[in-house]
Protein backbone atom coordinates (compact mmCIF):
# COMPACT_ATOMS: atom_id res chain seq x y z
CA UNK A 1 0.00 0.00 0.00
CA UNK A 2 2.73 2.01 0.81
CA UNK A 3 4.16 1.45 -2.31
CA UNK A 4 1.13 2.01 -4.48
CA UNK A 5 1.50 5.41 -2.53
CA UNK A 6 4.93 6.06 -3.76
CA UNK A 7 4.14 5.37 -7.00
CA UNK A 8 1.33 7.76 -7.54
CA UNK A 9 2.84 10.23 -6.19
CA UNK A 10 6.07 10.35 -8.23
CA UNK A 11 7.97 8.27 -6.13
CA UNK A 12 10.42 7.95 -3.23
CA UNK A 13 12.06 10.60 -4.76
CA UNK A 14 9.54 12.69 -5.53
CA UNK A 15 8.81 12.08 -1.89
CA UNK A 16 11.96 13.24 -0.29
CA UNK A 17 12.39 16.13 -2.62
CA UNK A 18 8.81 17.14 -1.34
CA UNK A 19 10.32 16.61 2.09
CA UNK A 20 13.40 18.49 2.04
CA UNK A 21 10.97 21.65 0.51
CA UNK A 22 8.81 21.06 3.72
CA UNK A 23 12.10 21.15 6.02
CA UNK A 24 12.46 24.25 4.28
CA UNK A 25 9.48 26.01 4.99
CA UNK A 26 9.98 25.05 8.38
CA UNK A 27 13.02 26.52 9.28
CA UNK A 28 11.82 29.84 7.22
CA UNK A 29 8.49 29.24 9.77
CA UNK A 30 10.62 29.17 12.41
CA UNK A 31 12.64 32.11 11.59
CA UNK A 32 8.96 33.89 11.24
CA UNK A 33 8.00 33.16 14.82
CA UNK A 34 11.34 34.45 15.97
CA UNK A 35 10.64 37.73 14.31
CA UNK A 36 7.18 38.00 15.53
CA UNK A 37 8.16 37.34 18.74
CA UNK A 38 10.57 39.78 18.67
CA UNK A 39 8.04 42.37 16.92
CA UNK A 40 5.82 41.46 20.14
CA UNK A 41 8.60 42.14 22.68
CA UNK A 42 9.20 45.20 20.55
CA UNK A 43 5.65 46.22 21.04
CA UNK A 44 5.44 45.37 24.78
CA UNK A 45 8.34 47.63 25.55
CA UNK A 46 6.96 50.72 23.27
CA UNK A 47 3.46 50.06 25.11
CA UNK A 48 4.97 50.23 29.00
CA UNK A 49 7.29 53.22 27.37
CA UNK A 50 4.16 54.67 26.74
CA UNK A 51 2.43 54.30 29.79
CA UNK A 52 5.03 55.57 31.70
CA UNK A 53 4.96 59.04 30.00
CA UNK A 54 1.13 58.75 30.57
CA UNK A 55 1.36 58.05 34.31
CA UNK A 56 3.76 61.07 34.27
CA UNK A 57 1.95 63.11 32.14
CA UNK A 58 -0.70 62.50 35.18
CA UNK A 59 0.96 62.92 37.92
CA UNK A 60 2.16 66.55 36.27
CA UNK A 61 -1.66 67.32 35.75
CA UNK A 62 -2.23 66.29 39.13
CA UNK A 63 0.30 68.74 40.15
CA UNK A 64 -0.79 71.34 38.30
CA UNK A 65 -4.71 70.40 39.59
CA UNK A 66 -3.54 70.78 42.99
CA UNK A 67 -1.15 73.88 42.30
CA UNK A 68 -4.65 75.59 40.57
CA UNK A 69 -6.35 74.66 43.46
CA UNK A 70 -4.57 76.27 46.23
CA UNK A 71 -4.15 79.42 43.97
CA UNK A 72 -8.13 79.24 44.28
CA UNK A 73 -8.06 78.88 47.48
CA UNK A 74 -5.94 81.96 48.16
CA UNK A 75 -7.45 84.14 45.52
CA UNK A 76 -11.13 83.07 47.37
CA UNK A 77 -9.29 84.10 51.09
CA UNK A 78 -7.81 87.08 49.68
CA UNK A 79 -11.27 88.52 48.09
CA UNK A 80 -12.79 87.15 51.91
CA UNK A 81 -10.39 90.04 53.48
CA UNK A 82 -10.74 92.39 51.10
CA UNK A 83 -14.91 92.07 52.00
CA UNK A 84 -13.58 92.78 55.79
CA UNK A 85 -11.32 95.49 54.75
CA UNK A 86 -14.06 96.91 53.17
CA UNK A 87 -16.53 96.13 56.07
CA UNK A 88 -14.00 97.89 58.63
CA UNK A 89 -14.14 100.95 56.08
CA UNK A 90 -17.67 101.14 56.33
CA UNK A 91 -17.21 101.12 60.42
CA UNK A 92 -14.25 103.80 59.94
CA UNK A 93 -16.70 105.92 58.18
CA UNK A 94 -19.85 105.52 60.32
CA UNK A 95 -18.82 104.61 64.21
CA UNK A 96 -22.47 103.74 64.26
CA UNK A 97 -22.10 100.75 62.58
CA UNK A 98 -20.07 99.35 64.95
CA UNK A 99 -22.71 98.70 67.33
CA UNK A 100 -23.12 95.38 64.96
CA UNK A 101 -19.41 94.52 66.65
CA UNK A 102 -19.60 94.54 70.34
CA UNK A 103 -16.54 92.65 71.04
CA UNK A 104 -14.73 96.31 70.43
CA UNK A 105 -14.42 99.09 73.02
CA UNK A 106 -16.01 102.05 71.58
CA UNK A 107 -15.15 104.87 74.84
CA UNK A 108 -14.62 107.08 71.66
CA UNK A 109 -14.59 107.73 68.23
CA UNK A 110 -10.74 107.39 67.87
CA UNK A 111 -10.54 104.84 69.84
CA UNK A 112 -12.96 102.74 67.88
CA UNK A 113 -10.93 103.72 64.55
CA UNK A 114 -7.46 102.61 66.12
CA UNK A 115 -9.38 99.27 67.36
CA UNK A 116 -10.73 98.57 63.78
CA UNK A 117 -7.13 99.10 62.08
CA UNK A 118 -5.49 97.32 64.95
CA UNK A 119 -7.89 94.28 63.89
CA UNK A 120 -7.15 94.72 60.16
CA UNK A 121 -3.20 95.14 60.86
CA UNK A 122 -3.91 91.29 62.79
CA UNK A 123 -5.62 89.81 60.02
CA UNK A 124 -2.78 91.15 57.62
CA UNK A 125 -0.15 89.32 59.38
CA UNK A 126 -2.98 86.51 60.08
CA UNK A 127 -2.81 86.41 55.86
CA UNK A 128 0.78 87.17 55.54
CA UNK A 129 1.21 83.74 57.80
CA UNK A 130 -1.31 81.65 55.69
CA UNK A 131 0.59 82.77 52.70
CA UNK A 132 3.53 81.82 54.11
CA UNK A 133 5.14 85.50 53.03
CA UNK A 134 6.56 85.40 56.78
CA UNK A 135 8.19 82.68 59.14
CA UNK A 136 6.65 82.93 62.44
CA UNK A 137 9.85 83.66 63.87
CA UNK A 138 9.71 86.82 61.58
CA UNK A 139 6.22 87.76 62.86
CA UNK A 140 7.34 87.26 66.38
CA UNK A 141 9.08 90.74 65.50
CA UNK A 142 6.59 92.41 63.82
CA UNK A 143 3.66 91.48 66.75
CA UNK A 144 6.11 92.91 69.41
CA UNK A 145 6.39 96.22 67.76
CA UNK A 146 2.90 95.99 67.61
CA UNK A 147 2.70 95.45 71.22
CA UNK A 148 4.52 98.04 72.03
CA UNK A 149 1.74 100.79 71.18
CA UNK A 150 -0.50 101.33 73.76
CA UNK A 151 -3.73 101.44 71.35
CA UNK A 152 -2.76 97.91 69.40
CA UNK A 153 -2.13 96.69 73.51
CA UNK A 154 -5.90 98.18 74.29
CA UNK A 155 -7.32 96.52 71.36
CA UNK A 156 -5.08 92.88 72.44
CA UNK A 157 -6.35 93.34 75.90
CA UNK A 158 -10.07 93.53 74.58
CA UNK A 159 -10.14 90.94 71.98
CA UNK A 160 -7.77 88.44 73.66
CA UNK A 161 -10.25 86.13 75.03
CA UNK A 162 -11.92 85.75 71.94
CA UNK A 163 -9.03 85.01 70.12
CA UNK A 164 -7.76 82.02 72.64
CA UNK A 165 -10.65 80.64 71.59
CA UNK A 166 -9.58 80.01 67.81
CA UNK A 167 -8.80 76.92 66.79
CA UNK A 168 -4.78 76.02 67.48
CA UNK A 169 -4.42 74.61 63.79
CA UNK A 170 -6.01 77.43 61.89
CA UNK A 171 -4.40 80.37 60.58
CA UNK A 172 -5.94 83.07 62.94
CA UNK A 173 -4.89 80.57 65.95
CA UNK A 174 -1.57 80.16 65.23
CA UNK A 175 -1.48 84.13 64.98
CA UNK A 176 -2.78 84.43 68.22
CA UNK A 177 0.11 81.98 69.63
CA UNK A 178 2.62 84.66 67.81
CA UNK A 179 0.83 87.57 69.32
CA UNK A 180 0.96 85.96 72.92
CA UNK A 181 4.91 84.37 72.46
CA UNK A 182 5.92 87.96 71.74
CA UNK A 183 3.46 89.55 74.52
CA UNK A 184 5.30 86.69 77.08
CA UNK A 185 8.76 88.14 75.42
CA UNK A 186 8.10 91.91 76.35
CA UNK A 187 6.60 90.73 79.87
CA UNK A 188 9.61 89.42 80.54
CA UNK A 189 11.86 92.01 79.21
CA UNK A 190 13.24 89.95 76.27
CA UNK A 191 14.12 91.70 73.22
CA UNK A 192 12.63 90.31 70.20
CA UNK A 193 14.37 87.85 68.07
CA UNK A 194 15.47 89.43 65.47
CA UNK A 195 14.99 87.25 62.04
Amino acid sequence: MIQGVESTNGGTRTAEKRSQIGDYFGGVSAVFSGVALLLLIATLLLQQRELRMQRQELAHQREELSASRAELHRSAEADLRSLHVQLTDMVMNNPDLAEVWDDLPRDSTTELRQNLFSNLTFNHYVLALSWGTFSEEDLVVYASSLLSSPAFLRYWNATRAHKSQLPADSAEGRMFRVFERALADQRRGAPPSTA
